[in-house]
């Protein structure tokens, strides 16, 4: 099946009501039908293909591409495919600061795996029962609400997003870090508020899944090549090795980790913190 075909019977040209839009959303209406916009394919497959491009550039250079999406909808796909992929991820509440007080986020996931520690060695039960209630709480909580995200090591270097309307917050921190944004988006939403914007039904779980599906596969296919460069490389390298034991400098890493942001202000790290309160 075709990804055109495959799109159009997941709904994902279907958008919102006519009477519930966003006049931002014109460029990328085709008709409107019972009172309800038509999306055009057309300008989905052009969204969706600047959008794998860039994925494919940004694990190619060995960052991570991190995965928004809190509502229903999303949630299940999400956690599936960047699961396969090994990419980070976000289907529970946006916490304040994940980004822009990144290094908060990184001692809170320490905490987690002090505690994961604590249960797994029955050390917990040393503690009173009282203290033991609250550790196992406090544990659920930076669980649910970090988990997605304990393998990012440093800021990504790209976001997608499922619903502008309501990753608002996720989106404004990825701007002010300059950190590209992806966004499927829906006839209500701003098509400002993505670096590419990708049009198409954001309530439909069907559109969604083929969306982070396609998007994920770009992941893997970027990871390949940098695999296959890397082993490029280092043939290369041992070929043009110099004989008899000689020295050559070896050339430094074409790529560097992205230093993570200093905490921003109070009410961001405030919330940040939310994750280990009982």
């Amino acid at each position: 099946m075709s990804l055109v075909k495959e799109l159009i019977e997941a709904g994902i040209h279907f958008g919102q009501r006519r009477s519930n839009w966003n006049p931002k959303m014109r460029p990328y209406i085709f008709a409107t039908r019972n009172q309800i916009h038509i999306i055009d394919i057309k300008e989905t497959i052009k969204g969706l293909l600047l959008a794998r491009k860039l994925i494919q550039k940004v694990t190619a250079d060995g960052k991570d591409v991190v995965f928004v999406g809190t509502k229903r909808q999303a949630q299940a796909a999400i956690e599936k495919y960047c699961t396969d992929v090994k990419m980070p991820y976000v289907t529970e509440r946006w916490l304040g600061g994940t980004l822009t007080n990144f290094r908060t986020i990184r001692e809170r996931l320490k905490r987690l795996e002090e505690l994961e520690q604590l249960i797994e060695s029955g050390e917990i039960r040393s503690y009173s029962m009282k203290m033991e209630s609250q550790l196992l709480r406090e544990q659920k909580k930076i669980f649910r609400n970090l988990n997605g995200i304990r393998t990012m090591n440093n800021l990504p270097g790209a976001m997608v997003v499922v619903d502008v309307n309501r990753e608002r917050n996720a989106l404004n921190e990825a701007k002010n870090l300059g950190i590209p944004t992806i966004c499927l988006i829906d006839t209500d939403g701003d098509p400002n508020l993505a670096d590419i914007p990708i049009p198409g039904n954001d309530d439909s779980m069907r559109s969604i899944d083929v969306t982070i599906r396609e998007l994920c596969a770009a992941i893997a296919e970027g990871k390949a090549k940098r695999a296959q460069l890397a082993q490029e490389k280092a043939e290369g390298g041992a070929e043009d090795a110099p004989a008899g034991g000689g020295r050559r400098r070896s050339s430094r890493s074409q790529f560097r980790a992205d230093e993570p942001a200093a905490p921003g202000d109070g009410e961001s790290t405030a919330e940040a913190s939310v994750a280990t309160e009982g």
